[in-house]
């Protein structure tokens, strides 16, 4: 009886996972006001397109957490540049990292050209260390004018996995954004989630799809990732990082199978 009831329950979990990875290729956008990213430049094609710029802490944070976003952006025409506010050198690999960073971005078809590494004392990767957010604030802004970026993207103020240099760019970007931005901005942040969401790899779908459909202002926003082995394969190229448990995290992590994100306000 023990072992029919175990099989049965492992029967149960593979349908759940196989189904919902199903659902995370057959889809595409989820909103209940479909306009992610709402803001938009008028290209020579007379398509409106966005300059979007994602800006991330790590090399690796682009793969691990924001492949979904990347995909949809760029799989729409959009046009996505990524700043990285740290080489993440904290173990002495900064330009290994940021290499590693490049050849991920080309996996994930983002051009080398559109990528930007920050390496600065005072912005410098480690949990003990606390970021300027007055200098985070302005790099981000001279990125912005620099590309003429209509929305920026990032972190939320947990940062998925709660690491302070996440944090710090939000709090960066929020601080930009209520200050004196002379140019209009349109900025969402990837929604984190509790450890039981984090790790239920692409069952998370139908919680993001509810969250998204239930909120009618249009301000949250489920991107489901069509293409998942993409960011595996771009984690792959974080060659220094790519240790077993980072393999796993990609594997069972929502964050390679849909992204949430929330306009923030």
């Amino acid at each position: 009886m023990m072992i029919t009831c175990l099989t049965l329950s492992a029967i149960s979990v593979i349908t759940l996972w196989l189904f919902s990875l199903w659902r995370v290729f057959s889809s595409s956008l989820v909103q209940a006001n479909p306009s992610f990213p709402s803001k938009s430049t008028r290209t020579g094609n007379g398509r409106g397109r966005s300059n979007v710029l994602l800006v991330v802490a790590h090399p690796d944070d682009e793969s691990m957490f924001f492949a979904p976003t990347i995909l949809y952006l760029t799989s729409n025409g959009h046009n996505l540049y990524i700043l990285c506010i740290s080489n993440g050198n904290s173990e002495g690999k900064g330009n290994i990292r940021k290499e590693e960073l490049y050849r991920a971005c080309a996996t994930l078809k983002v051009p080398l050209q559109q990528i930007k590494v920050v390496d600065h004392l005072d912005l410098q990767d480690g949990f003990g260390k606390t970021w300027n957010h007055q200098l985070l604030a302005a790099l981000v802004e001279e990125e912005i004018k620099k590309q003429c970026i209509d929305v920026v993207i990032t972190f939320d103020n947990y940062g998925v996995s709660g690491h302070p240099n996440h944090r710090d760019v939000h709090t960066g970007i929020c601080m930009l954004l209520r200050g004196n931005l002379e140019v209009n901005i349109e900025a969402w942040e990837l929604i984190s989630t509790n450890i039981f969401r984090k790790y239920i790899g692409p069952v998370d779908i139908w919680s993001s799809i509810l969250s998204a459909l239930s909120d009618h202002s249009g301000s949250i926003c489920c991107l489901p990732n069509q293409y998942p082995l993409k960011c595996y394969q771009a984690m792959a190229e974080h060659y220094s990082q790519w240790v077993w448990f980072r393999k796993l995290f990609v594997l069972l992590s929502r964050y390679t199978y849909v992204n949430t994100v929330r306009r923030i306000v």
